[in-house]
């Protein structure tokens, strides 16, 4: 018999929570923590799109670690931070919204200089963009990494959050473990894709024995890296069994690309090269702007991109999943929907209207104004926004 179609803008169950409806906010860093603490501006930033309608907002990205970080500004799980986590979800809440934290390790896409710490990875290489060599993580590196996961989750419950997103993904540390392209090892962390999955699954169960039921947990990883030779769909259909097995997760948000390697894989749309290179001082302003293209590659955009891989570990799995990229308009929400997934997770549409929800409410056939500019990722240091739109709204 077939199964009814889910409304998108209905409440839902996500694990133990009740969205108001099945629309996330999806995890952008945010760039508005100071000293690795909450700040009033961040506070607004998940204000704005809990006001403007969605069923859950993301916080980005709360590092496990100090040596975890790709920005010495973010925030970190200690005790002093607690009060201004505290602060952001009871003020999410009051806009009727539920809020999650993403919580991961950098590994090698983590800025050793700013963190005054190597930056861990699988194995020790040189790191072009930080001029810097990895640290080949040891066993003990990985356990500290698994008890910091853990200590996150233990203290997202404690600042009120609903879910925390356990970062697989974009060749941060679990997702370089992954990678067959990264992860050379030969010990029990490398070689079989079982090896290579332990870290995940490690990280994983430390957080749903922490958490229990209490809040829900949610696994954001890759389904392809976009390099060659890198973690792919047939494998990535495989770990998202296992983790379904273990019963670690309440759900799957399928991703792709590597921060360290290919990271316009994701975003698709223009590379804003010259926004990039803007950034940078002489004489790697230049630099930028001549071999720039060979890391910031473009891809055209489509809406619901990541449909046709993410399907198939629909297929694999019957965890609910989380539609993640190209998510602009009702239709697509609908189509979502329609091919068996539970919930959509948008970001830029967002970022140019944090009130598109509300929108879409009220005028079903609203279409989003963001053009895939992506100029929105050149900000993220300095207060990620959408270069296009008044964020004062």
């Amino acid at each position: 018999m077939t199964q009814p179609v889910p409304d998108v803008l209905a409440p839902a169950r996500l694990g133990p929570v009740t969205l108001r409806n099945r629309t996330i906010k999806s995890a952008t860093y945010e760039g508005l923590s100071k000293d690795n603490l909450v700040t009033d501006r961040l506070i607004d930033f998940h204000v704005r799109h809990a006001r403007g309608g969605v069923g859950m907002t993301t916080v980005a990205y709360c590092a496990v670690a100090p040596d975890g970080r790709t920005d010495r500004k973010q925030i970190l799980w200690t005790d002093a931070a607690l009060p201004g986590l505290r602060d952001l979800t009871e003020a999410v809440h009051a806009e009727g919204a539920a809020v999650s934290a993403q919580i991961g390790h950098a590994g090698p896409v983590a800025n050793p200089k700013a963190n005054e710490a190597p930056a861990l990875a699988p194995g020790r290489h040189f790191h072009a963009t930080t001029q810097s060599f990895t640290k080949a993580a040891t066993r003990a590196d990985l356990r500290r990494v698994v008890d910091g996961h853990a200590h996150a989750a233990g203290m997202a419950i404690e600042a009120g959050f609903d879910a925390v997103e356990v970062h697989l993904g974009h060749n941060y540390l679990a997702s370089s473990f992954l990678s067959p392209k990264l992860n050379h090892r030969d010990d029990e962390y490398g070689g079989s894709l079982e090896n290579r999955a332990r870290l995940s699954r490690d990280i994983a169960r430390a957080v749903r024995d922490r958490v229990g039921d209490r809040i829900a947990i949610i696994a954001k990883m890759n389904m392809d890296d976009g390099v060659p030779g890198g973690f792919w769909l047939d494998e990535a259909g495989q770990v998202a069994q296992w983790l379904e097995a273990d019963g670690t997760v309440d759900a799957l948000e399928m991703t792709a690309g590597s921060s360290l390697l290919n990271p316009m894989y994701l975003f698709k749309g223009d590379a804003p090269l010259r926004e990039f290179a803007a950034l940078f001082p002489q004489p790697m302003k230049t630099g930028v702007k001549v071999f720039g293209r060979w890391k910031l590659r473009s891809y055209p955009y489509r809406d619901l991109y990541l449909l046709e891989h993410a399907r198939q570990i629909r297929a694999a799995v019957k965890l609910p999943m989380i539609l993640l990229g190209g998510v602009t308009d009702k239709a697509g929400m609908d189509t979502a929907m329609a091919e068996g997934f539970q919930f959509v997770a948008m970001a830029r549409a967002l970022l140019r209207e944090p009130d598109l929800i509300n929108r879409i409410q009220a005028e079903p056939a609203t279409k989003s104004l963001c053009i895939h500019c992506n100029k929105c990722m050149t900000e993220i240091y300095a207060g990620t926004r959408c270069v296009l739109a008044n964020q004062a709204s």
